[in-house]
């Protein structure tokens, strides 16, 4: 395995008492499944997660590393890494992304695969936890990369701790820890650990944000901050995620017919403009959970402008987002229906 650039002389490794408070939500667990790449981040989570698992009472630990056939060197790296949790006594399989590889956007769909393989290994081992290695780093590229893209607060809570996928949670206990004090763990360590190139190749644009890291820092905004930033999003988003609960609940109509939603939008719009869009958005996720979010928000803002303009004037109103026909009538009634096959975005009604 090869090194990582020179670590940060300042970073300290991550002590064993420090990680007993990061893994504490995980005692209760059946299973846990570590993803371990080989990097320098997976290693030390393995081997702090291994030694923490060996105190009684606390759940078998199992790893997994996902060959995703793009390099030819990884079907090598994922055997090194079946070295290494024989050494910390943790049972290791390799899971390979097989089939034909989409031509763009190849890192969105690893990481789908990726998952989709990981959940699939935690089922099978009885896990009911996947564990990942995502640091503090990872998070504030993530909240970069959203800010671009255009989400809102609800995007800019970045990663969380905890995630649901299928029938298992996702698990980053390393969230709020630099990248540097992991690479500072594998080395006191003494554990191997690779250097995959694509995690330094400017065609992906996570690394093209990684390398404005230095840049940002030297500006005040870095990893750190960015991290803060989204702990204090994720925090005003839960109180707003309350409230939207509440309004949708006195809000929501009985339907007509199956599968519809009815908001009482007259009412609907007497609450702020962010509660309206939230509320709008939960409601259309019931209706027709949506596959796919990127840009969903300028769309959700468009339609609900649209919406609230309409009711204003007492008028009547129907466009289309994300797999759904909103119909606004005259007396302040929204309903939501699913639409037809291959209608996307929004239009204007055409009758």
């Amino acid at each position: 395995m090869s090194a990582v650039p020179p670590l940060d002389s300042s970073a300290t490794p991550v002590s064993l008492v420090e990680a007993g408070a990061f893994f504490d939500g995980l005692a209760a667990e059946a299973g846990l499944l570590v993803a371990v790449s080989g990097g320098p981040d997976s290693v030390a989570l393995l081997s702090l997660l291994a030694d923490w698992a060996k105190a009684p009472g606390r759940p078998p630990l199992h790893a997994a590393t996902v060959d995703h056939g793009l390099r030819p060197e990884a079907a090598a790296e994922a055997e090194k890494v079946g070295e290494l949790c024989a050494r910390h006594g943790v049972p290791h399989a390799t899971l390979r992304w097989t089939g034909p590889k989409p031509a763009s956007r190849i890192q969105d769909a690893a990481r789908r695969a990726r998952y989709d393989l990981l959940a699939a290994e935690a089922e099978r081992c009885g896990c009911t936890v996947i564990v990942t290695a995502h640091t503090l780093d990872d998070q504030a590229e993530t909240l970069l990369m959203r800010l671009a893209h255009g989400s809102g607060p609800a995007g800019l809570t970045g990663m969380q701790p905890r995630t649901r996928r299928g029938s298992v949670d996702i698990a980053r206990p390393l969230l709020g820890v630099g990248k540097s004090r992991l690479i500072a763990t594998a080395e006191a360590r003494g554990l191997p650990f690779i250097h995959d190139p694509s995690n330094a190749d400017p065609r992906f644009e996570r690394v093209r944000w990684r390398t404005l890291a230095p840049l940002l820092a030297e500006q005040g905004l870095d990893a750190g901050r960015l991290g803060l930033l989204a702990a204090r999003l994720a925090r005003q988003d839960e109180a707003l995620s309350r409230r939207v609960i509440e309004v949708l609940a006195e809000r929501l109509l009985p339907p007509l017919i199956a599968g519809e939603a009815r908001l009482a939008f007259g009412l609907l719009a007497e609450e702020p403009e962010e509660i309206v869009l939230r509320v709008l958005a939960r409601a259309l996720d019931d209706v027709a959970p949506a596959s796919e979010n990127y840009g969903r928000l300028e769309r959700l803002e468009s339609c609900g402008a649209a919406f609230l303009a309409a009711q204003r004037a007492g008028g009547r109103l129907q466009r289309t987002l994300s797999g759904c026909i909103l119909t606004l009538d005259r007396t302040g009634v929204l309903t939501l229906r699913r639409e037809g096959p291959r209608r996307r975005g929004v239009h204007p009604a055409t009758s």
